[in-house]
């Protein structure tokens, strides 16, 4: 069982028009700042927050009640000028918790009105979340040849393939800058991670390695799925055949 809480500015657009038309400088600051902050609020409490096109975030939040999601919206409420609307919802997979905010938010199941909280808690859960790091081998040939937009470019390609083959396996990816990319993951996404891996080799003739995490808390898989591929570029600057995939649980 996953519980996802996603936050959402309210109104972005309308207010955004009040700004004028010299704006996007300061939008681009506030939605910086809002990440750092919401990732902040939530880390302290043992989640991750994932950037979801600048306006939205999705919140690994296992083992938080409505009382943990009231205390931030506080916070965040002081501090910004506009407000973020909450919806949360849990699942036996990554993408039925985020059906489960959607229809928590769109049916109006309202959690607390006066901090625009909607959707379904399940604090209790005790199930292990699993998150898989994956990256790019060898990137810098890459930018022997290629231009740092074209690297770019190859980049959002993979993230494209990634997101639609893992979308499949109900599970959500996010891209957390760099070569590098998280995926919120259902057994049937580790299952498959190899095949997604040839994919990619045959079609881009590039590699990935991917670092399997499975902890109780969302930070603690990320450590862990992290650890894992930090692990196996350990094995390849050994000099020793890399695995390509490499999982570590709590």
């Amino acid at each position: 069982m996953i519980q996802l809480s996603i936050l959402k500015i309210s109104g972005y657009g309308p207010w955004t028009l009040t700004l004028g038309s010299d704006r996007e400088h300061e939008l681009q600051m506030l939605q910086a700042s809002l990440y750092k902050e919401v990732q902040k609020l939530f880390s302290e409490k043992k989640c991750i927050v994932f950037l979801n096109r600048a306006d939205e975030f999705f919140v690994v939040s296992n083992g938080l009640g409505l009382e943990d999601h009231v205390e931030i919206q506080k916070v965040l409420e002081k501090l910004f000028d506009v407000r973020l609307t909450i919806s949360i919802g849990y699942g036996e997979s990554p993408f039925e918790a985020n059906l489960k905010a959607y229809e928590g938010k769109k049916n109006g199941t309202i959690l607390n009105k006066e901090h625009n909280i909607f959707g379904f808690v399940n604090r209790k859960s005790n199930s292990k979340i699993s998150i898989m790091h994956l990256d790019v081998d060898d990137l810098t040939s890459k930018r022997k040849t290629n231009s740092p937009y074209e690297i770019s470019s190859i980049i959002f390609e993979i993230y494209s393939k990634m997101s639609k083959f893992f979308l499949e396996k109900n599970s959500l990816t996010f891209f957390m800058g760099g070569d590098n990319f998280m995926v919120i993951s259902s057994d049937d996404a580790k299952n498959s991670v190899y095949d997604f891996i040839d994919r990619i080799k045959n079609d881009n003739k590039i590699s990935l390695n991917c670092g399997i995490g499975n902890g109780y808390t969302a930070r603690e898989a990320v450590k862990l799925a992290t650890k894992s591929l930090d692990t196996i570029r350990e094995i390849r600057d050994s000099g020793n055949e890399k695995p390509e995939v490499y999982e570590l649980s709590c």
